[in-house]
């Protein structure tokens, strides 16, 4: 039986008649001039769209099963300035983008050590998603990780990077009740999250087996 959720159209489908680079700092912007297949048959118009041109980007919770407790991360965020409620200081996962020689599961690692001192060497797949596809090319894979929560917490970040990174863990209840209360508000954290209670039983045993 055909899967109707399947898409009509593909890559093959759309046309780019023209690029021009908007900007090009710490973001790229380009400006598309494009055409696309109708559902209805036929070609669209020649029609004009921007696009945030991003690399992919990764981000991982760390759980420990035992203490039943998660790491997050805050730092400053830019895109958060207008948010009335929290500032433009996020409560999230450990994140970063990836390099082109590096995997998805490579970045989380390497991501984990940079911004909260910890050890990983093996993370589980939670789910790929883009973030913004309206207009952005971002796409995220998100993992969670085994950690023990007496790990101690500090400042970390790259200074080249302007990163100043505070790492934070919490029991699992306290991170939904922040999730809930909007503190934690951001997309990643909220799938990571609600995967992980959805999964909890699963990821503990999981972890624990791999003791």
């Amino acid at each position: 039986m055909k899967d109707s959720s399947m898409p009509v159209f593909g890559q093959a489908d759309v046309e780019i008649l023209d690029t021009v680079v908007c900007h090009q700092g710490h973001l790229r912007v380009e400006r598309l001039q494009l055409k696309c297949r109708l559902y209805q048959g036929g070609w669209s118009a020649p029609f004009y769209r921007e696009v945030l041109k991003r690399e992919q980007g990764v981000g991982v919770l760390p759980y420990d099963p035992i203490q039943d407790k998660v790491l997050m991360v805050e730092q400053f965020r830019v895109g958060c300035l207008d948010d009335r409620q929290n500032g433009p200081w996020a409560l999230e996962l450990i994140a970063g983008l990836v390099d082109k020689e590096e995997t998805p599961s490579e970045v989380a690692i390497r991501e984990a050590e940079e911004e909260a001192g910890l050890h990983l060497t093996r993370v589980l797949p939670i789910t790929e998603y883009y973030n913004s596809p309206g207009g952005s090319s971002e796409k995220l894979s998100v993992f969670c990780a085994a950690f023990d929560a007496s790990h101690e917490v500090g400042i970390f970040g790259v200074d080249s990077e302007a990163e100043n990174i505070r790492s934070f863990i919490m029991t699992r209840t306290a991170a939904l009740a922040a999730m809930q209360a909007g503190r934690i508000n951001n997309g990643m954290s909220i799938i990571a999250l609600q995967w992980l209670q959805l999964n909890l039983e699963w990821v503990r045993e999981e972890f624990l087996r791999k003791k």
